[in-house]
């Protein structure tokens, strides 16, 4: 297969392998999530990346806030599982392929990003399993159909990482875009594998940093405790961007975990779904 062509990792496990039962799971979760805000169209998004049956019901109400909207890209920031590396990993051409049909990867913001730092570099492996950025293309391929994305993995999450990120991200957006034409997504699930009560405290943490649009306080508590979240350092990414392209508000829409769809409450991973404007 070409290089430039990303196959699928998960589909047909994670979430279903044909364009007819993921739209009617898709389309199921979406039904069930709240009408959401009011005010308009999101910058930016968070939502967590498990298998669908279990991050579907949370990342809906992120998602259904964005099916009226028009865009004219998707920055997806998700965190390196498998592949242990310094900066971000780009996929900076061709597309990604979803039971839904191929989704372009925009070409132009890509290299307009990649422009803007040197840490974030191409490193085609990091994205060969993953399936962070993977989880979240049920709903934009749905919901947002010929849409292209920017596909971004982040190796180690530190500080310098995850700011310098966010500065190509305002930095390319602001150049090239009109101001709200450009959807960032963050994916992340929250605390892992604790029982229901630690992990609720752990992950309201998150939920207060992101309601307080407060990306390096965000970053403070990450560092000091890693456990709060997987995609801790793509979330601060995006708010840090979010906010320098002018957003003011943020609100966390849902959470969950994974005990409220398996009911085993004794070993959950914590799920948010969250909306900047």
């Amino acid at each position: 297969m070409p290089r430039d062509i990303r196959p699928t990792a998960v589909a047909g496990h994670w979430y279903p392998g044909t364009r007819d039962s993921l739209v009617r799971e898709v389309d199921r979760h979406l039904a069930a999530a709240g009408q959401g805000e009011s005010s308009g169209c999101p910058r930016a998004i968070i939502a967590p990346h498990a298998g669908l049956t279990y991050s579907g019901p949370v990342a809906a109400w992120a998602y259904a806030l964005v099916r009226e909207c028009r865009y004219d890209a998707v920055v997806l920031v998700g965190p390196s599982h498998f592949v242990g590396f310094q900066g971000v990993s780009i996929w900076p051409r061709g597309e990604w392929q979803t039971p839904l049909g191929a989704v372009p990867v925009a070409e132009p913001l890509a290299a307009a990003i990649v422009s803007e730092s040197n840490a974030v570099v191409e490193h085609a492996h990091a994205h060969g399993r993953e399936h962070s950025l993977e989880m979240q293309l049920p709903f934009v391929a749905h919901l947002l159909p010929g849409v292209p994305i920017v596909p971004l993995v982040m190796g180690f999450q530190t500080r310098e990482t995850a700011m310098a990120l966010g500065n190509a991200l305002a930095g390319a957006v602001a150049a090239r875009s009109e101001p709200g034409s450009v959807l960032l997504v963050a994916s992340s699930d929250l605390s892992h594998y604790e029982d229901a009560a630690v992990a609720a405290r752990l992950d309201n943490v998150v939920v207060q940093h992101v309601e307080a649009l407060d990306a390096n306080g965000l970053m403070d508590a990450l560092e000091q405790e890693p456990r709060h979240a997987c995609g801790g350092g793509p979330m601060v990414s995006v708010l840090h961007a979010a906010a320098r392209l002018g957003a003011t508000r943020a609100r966390v829409l849902r959470y969950a975990d994974s005990g409220d769809v398996s009911g085993d409450k004794s070993s959950v991973v914590g799920y948010m779904a969250a909306a900047i404007w």
